[in-house]
C-alpha cells in the first residue's frame, strides 16, 4: 500500500471518528439544556458549546465524499480520472469554508450563503441517492459497497436536514428561558430535543452501516 493511499485512508477513517465522536459530545452536552437545576445563563453557555462541538460532525459530513471518492479512485475501486477526485475535493473544501463562515457568523451571515449551503445538501442528497440506486440496479458500473455507502451518506444528509427543521424552535426556546415565566420555554425546549434525539441515533446507525460496507467490500463488491 502506497503512502498516498495510507494518507487518504487515514483521512477517511478520521471522518468517521470525528463524526461519531463530535455527535456523541453534542448529544451528551444537550442534556444540560433541559436541566431545570441549571441557571438560564449556564444553559445558554451549554447551547453554545453544543453548537461548537457540532461543527466536528458537520465538517465530517462535508469531507466524507471528497475523501472517500479520492480513496476509491486512487485504489482503483472506481474507474474515474484522478482530476475528478481533485475537483470533488476542491468543491468540498469550498463548501467547508462556507459552513464554517455560517457558524462563525452566529446567524449574521448573508442569506445567499445559507441558500448555497442548503442547496448543496439537497443536490448531494439527490445525486448520491440516484447514483446508489443506479449502481445497485446495474444502470451504471460501480461496486456495490460504494453504492451502499452513497445511499447511507444520502440518508444521513436527509436526516441532518430533518434535524434542522425539528430544531428550528430551539433558538426562541432558549431565549424564553430568560423570561419572567420560563415554563412554556422549558416545555418547548424539552419537546424539541426529544424529537431530535431519535434522528441523531438514526444518523449514527447510517454512519456505522457505511463503515461496515467499507470493511466488507470484498464480500459485497
Amino acid at each position: 500500500m502506497s503512502i498516498e493511499i495510507v494518507f487518504w485512508t487515514l483521512l477517511h477513517v478520521l471522518v468517521l471518528v470525528y463524526w461519531l465522536g463530535g455527535d456523541l459530545g453534542a448529544f451528551y452536552t444537550s442534556r444540560y439544556l433541559t436541566d431545570p437545576g441549571i441557571s438560564p445563563d449556564r444553559r445558554l453557555m451549554a447551547a453554545g458549546i453544543v453548537g461548537d462541538v457540532d461543527m466536528a460532525p458537520r465538517t465530517a459530513l462535508i469531507l466524507a465524499l471528497p475523501t472517500g471518492y479520492m480513496l476509491a479512485v486512487r485504489t482503483g475501486w472506481l474507474s474515474a480520472p484522478v482530476w475528478t477526485a481533485w475537483c470533488v475535493l476542491l468543491a468540498g473544501l469550498v463548501w467547508l469554508a462556507i459552513a464554517w463562515r455560517l457558524h462563525l457568523a452566529h446567524g449574521r451571515a448573508p442569506v445567499w450563503l445559507k441558500t448555497i449551503d442548503l442547496g448543496l445538501r439537497w443536490v448531494l442528497l439527490a445525486g448520491l441517492a440516484a447514483c446508489g440506486v443506479a449502481a445497485l440496479s446495474g444502470a451504471i458500473d460501480m461496486p456495490a459497497f460504494i453504492a451502499l455507502k452513497f445511499l447511507c451518506l444520502s440518508a444521513a444528509i436527509g436526516m441532518g436536514l430533518l434535524i434542522r427543521r425539528v430544531l428550528s424552535p430551539l433558538g426562541s426556546a432558549l431565549v424564553g428561558l430568560q423570561s419572567p415565566e420560563p415554563a412554556a420555554a422549558e416545555a418547548k425546549l424539552a419537546q424539541t430535543l426529544t424529537r431530535a434525539r431519535p434522528l441523531v441515533l438514526v444518523i449514527w446507525a447510517l454512519i456505522l452501516a457505511a463503515a461496515c460496507f467499507g470493511l466488507l467490500k470484498p464480500q459485497i463488491y
